[in-house]
Order: structure tokens, then sequence, then C-alpha cells
């Protein structure tokens, strides 16, 4: 009479962990996905609005928010919409070292498992049938995989590219600890034996590239990118343009929610024949370049070295010849750029940052610069940093960091979802003054 009835779920298995993790909106209809976005999106203007009132801004406006918020713009592609994905290489769940996944777990729990990541639904089958064939590989290699450098191992990171014009390259991460140059060129030749004559050989690898690395992220200038089979670059076309992309190029994940992105963008900066466009952060200059024939001139400004090389690349096979790209750090180069300007033409920025968000020094360039009367912000983490640059903007003048410049103020938020399944999303902030 008083038994109790045990209803315990049962436990989920690990591909659905992996996917709970990664993808944490999948199980929902796709509508739904939108507006769980909507409201996280309208969190972060509000957390943005309350922040501006403290400032003494009064920046309420009808809606309770300091700038009106559209409704999220849906990915034209739910499914296999990455054209990049970065493969991990540690213990699986049954205790293979050399399973290429995706991880489950916390190093701070000490409970990390790397999970295949075949059932994650944001990741194109392509990639994970290149993960697949890496793992086949390492797992006949007698050397082992590389989980904490100091103990040793040597295969690590795999990361798969891909693009709409069917071309995808692999990057290969392997750390080469004490190994000599005779036993790294024997690994490299039977990298690429397995990947043309092998069972890789299905992959059908546009480009084939080595890294060896002794840290966890190294950049092309730290480690060479070495090319072991194929052509140098891979090419995506987007808006009627051809864009050529380095191993370490930013480009953004969605090229289909790119273009729709990009759209917008050009509606927004509201330019005319006779505007200069300032592309701060342009990666392969996808932005400006994609812009150009609406503008008088295009300046882009970008870190990554081999970025900037295709952007220029990109600019001349494209036939646009006003465009100019400087490398370098932005809050380096911008200064130097805009110290003397003196052109009377309109100055739009658009800024497409990394999570960091922008150094103040770009911020305060920006500000200072008079001629810059409109400015795009694009951030894929408005609730992080990108929140102190939207306040840097827009707070009043302090001469005691150097802030003269008239504030901004926000006009509109459009959020883009660029990331299906994925709880993120793209926010395109208008600021004017």
């Amino acid at each position: 009479k008083n038994a109790r009835v045990s209803c315990s779920l049962p436990e989920p298995s690990w591909e659905e962990r992996l996917a709970n993790a990664v993808t944490p909106l999948w199980r929902l209809p796709y509508q739904e996905q939108l507006q769980v976005k909507y409201e996280s999106q309208r969190k972060i203007l509000q957390t943005f609005t309350s922040r501006l009132e403290e400032l003494g801004i009064d920046a309420l406006k009808p809606g309770g928010l300091c700038c009106p918020l559209q409704p999220v713009v849906p990915s034209p592609i739910i499914n296999g919409y990455r054209n990049k994905s970065t493969f991990s290489v540690n213990r699986g769940p049954d205790g293979n070292p050399k399973t290429v996944g995706l991880y489950v777990g916390t190093g701070r729990e000490r409970n990390i498992v790397c999970v295949k990541a075949n059932h994650v639904e944001n990741i194109p089958s392509k990639h994970k049938q290149v993960a697949q064939c890496y793992e086949e590989f390492i797992c006949h290699s007698p050397l082992d995989s590389c989980i904490l450098f100091h103990e040793g191992g040597h295969w690590r990171e795999l990361v798969v590219r891909t693009t709409s014009c069917g071309h995808t390259m692999a990057i290969i991460t392997f750390h080469p600890q004490q190994l000599g140059q005779e036993a790294l060129a024997t690994q490299k030749a039977l990298l690429k034996e397995f990947f043309t004559c092998g069972p890789g050989a299905v992959c059908a690898l546009t480009s084939l590239y080595f890294q060896e690395s002794t840290m966890t992220r190294c950049s092309h200038e730290q480690a060479p990118y070495q090319l072991l089979h194929g052509a140098p670059h891979i090419f995506e076309e987007l808006l009627s343009l051809k864009f050529r992309i380095s191993p370490d190029a930013f480009f953004q994940v969605n090229t289909a929610g790119a273009e729709v992105l990009y759209q917008a963008v050009g509606r927004l900066c509201q330019a005319t024949g006779d505007t200069v466009l300032l592309d701060i952060c342009c990666g392969t200059g996808t932005i400006g370049l994609s812009l150009a024939h609406r503008v008088s001139r295009v300046i882009g400004v970008e870190v990554v070295e081999k970025a900037v090389e295709d952007a220029e690349w990109n600019a001349a096979f494209n036939g646009i010849s006003n465009c100019e790209f400087h490398s370098g750090k932005a809050e380096a180069v911008l200064p130097q750029l805009l110290a003397s300007w003196e052109d009377a033409r309109p100055l739009v920025a658009v800024v497409n940052p990394s999570r960091a968000g922008l150094h103040y020094r770009v911020v305060r360039t920006i500000r200072n610069c008079r001629s810059i009367r409109r400015l795009l912000y694009i951030s894929c983490k408005p609730e992080g940093e990108a929140m102190r640059n939207f306040l840097e903007l827009c707070c009043p003048p302090d001469p005691r960091k150097k802030l003269t410049g008239e504030p901004f103020a926000p006009v509109l938020a459009i959020p883009f979802d660029m990331f299906p399944h994925t709880v993120h999303c793209e926010l395109l902030l208008l600021f004017t003054r």
C-alpha cells in the first residue's frame, strides 16, 4: 500500500550528453529556438539600458529599451551549417585515448570525456567523415595521442574547413615532443599517403595541412602551417564574390547566414557614392569587399597577417580597386590612420571583433574622430566584453581618459541566428551621433 513507485528517467546516452552540451536547443522546433534567442537578446539590451541609466544617460525609450529590438533574423540553413569545426583528441567513454570528437565535462570536475560528434546537428557530414578518418589513422599509429603536454604523446587537434564550392581543408595539430626531423618527416609522409591513397582518400581533401605546435593555440607566425597535400587555399562564394581562405583566416562560420547579415549591414550603412567605409577586424575582407561597389573607398584593419594577404587577393581577383587593407593590431593601426584624418567624405565604421571585444584605444580613436557619425557593431557575445565597448561608445566625454569625442547613441538592434541549435546569436547594433 505504501510502496513507492520508482519513475527515474534512463541516463542519457553519451551522444545525447554531447548534443545537450554543444547544441542545447536541438530538441526545440526552430521557431521556438528563435523565440528563446529573442528573449535572451532582450535581456542583454535591458542590461545595456540599465547601465546607460547608471551613467546618467536618459536611455529609456518606448518598450523599455534603449533602442528598438527587431525579431531574430533566421538562418537560411538550420542543420549542418558550420563551415569550420575543431575536433579534439582525448579519452572516449569506452576508454580509447585516441577518440576524435568534442568534449563533455570540465577540467575542474576532472570528468572530461571526448565523444564522437556523429549526432551533433550543426556539424556537416563532411566534417564528421574527416574526423572519423583521422581517428582511424591515429588508432593505427604507434605514436600516442597528446592529452597532457607534459605527459608526452603527439596527435592533437583536427580542424576541418569546407565551402559551398565543395572544397575541404584539414589541419592536423601535432606535438613534436622530442622527435627529430627524420621522424617528423615520416609521420607527415604517412598522413599524406593515408589521405591521398589510403582509406582517407574518401574525404577528397582539397588541402591537407600539418602544424607542429607546443602550445594550446598557435598562429601561423608561431608555428607555420605546413602544406602536405593539395592547394594552399580553399575558396568560398559570398554575395557573388569569390573569397580565398587560409588555414587560420577568420570567416563567419555560417556562410549563408553571413550573406543575410552583410546585406543588412549594407542597408544600415546608408552608404552613398562618396562614403568611406572603415572595416575594423575585417578578416579576409568579406564585409568591406561586399560593400565596395556602394562606397568610394574601403579601409580594412586586421591583426592576422595571412587574412590580410587573403583580403588583398580577394580584392584583386574580384576586380575591386577601391579597397586597402592594413595588417596589425587595431589599437596600433587605427590611431595612426585617423590621427590626421581630413577627408571631407562621410566616414562609416563597421566593427566585427572577436569575443574579447575592442581594445579601449580603438573605441577612444573612434569616439575622437569627428568624421565617424555612424557605427555598426557586430558582436557574437554582446553580454561579454562587447558590453564594455557599448558603454565606452555612449558614455559622457572624460578628459582624464582622453575621451573627448561626442558620445554615440544606440539606434537599432537586430539579432541574427548564425548558430541554430545553440544559445548563441550575432547581434548587430547601430550607433549614431
